[in-house]
């Protein structure tokens, strides 16, 4: 018997957590630079919950670093909410990754901000862009079919 938890959803993962007083800005909502680093965080938590995570990388001579980032921020969070983050990867294809992470009041639901991030895949050895394994591309076709597909249709 083991008490190892089976890896998570390799395509969309939740955590909830309260928001922290350093977290604040002088209005007392989290500060906006804040959003990124939860969203960041989260895809962290993520890779490595899924199995795909910092050892994975390095054994695949690779690892993520974020290239862009929009945020749409719809309310503030205050000291005292419990945020709810999903992250749901888009897109993975030649040396990009997009993944959308959505922040929510953990109670109500109601959207505080939602994070867009493209990641790009790096080598190790020099830190340029290249090519992402084959095996997160061939895991996440099913939902980049479906982002080209919206895209399309626009």
């Amino acid at each position: 018997m083991t008490d190892e938890m089976p890896p998570a959803d390799p395509l969309e993962f939740t955590m909830r957590w309260p928001v922290r007083g350093y977290e604040l800005d002088s209005r007392g909502h989290v500060n906006n630079a804040v959003y990124l680093s939860w969203a960041e965080e989260i895809a962290t938590a993520h890779a490595e919950a899924a199995g795909y995570g910092r050892d994975w990388s390095e054994r695949h001579g690779g690892g993520w670093v974020i290239r862009r980032t929009e945020i749409t921020y719809q309310r503030p969070a205050v000291y005292g909410d419990e945020v709810e983050l999903t992250v749901k990867v888009e897109l993975v294809r030649g040396a990009r990754g997009v993944r959308r992470t959505t922040i929510r009041h953990a109670t109500d639901g109601e959207l505080f901000a939602e994070v867009l991030t493209e990641w790009v895949w790096v080598r190790l050895s020099d830190g340029r862009a290249t090519q992402v394994p084959r095996e997160l591309v061939a895991l996440a076709a099913p939902v980049t079919a479906a982002t080209l597909a919206r895209r399309r249709v626009r």
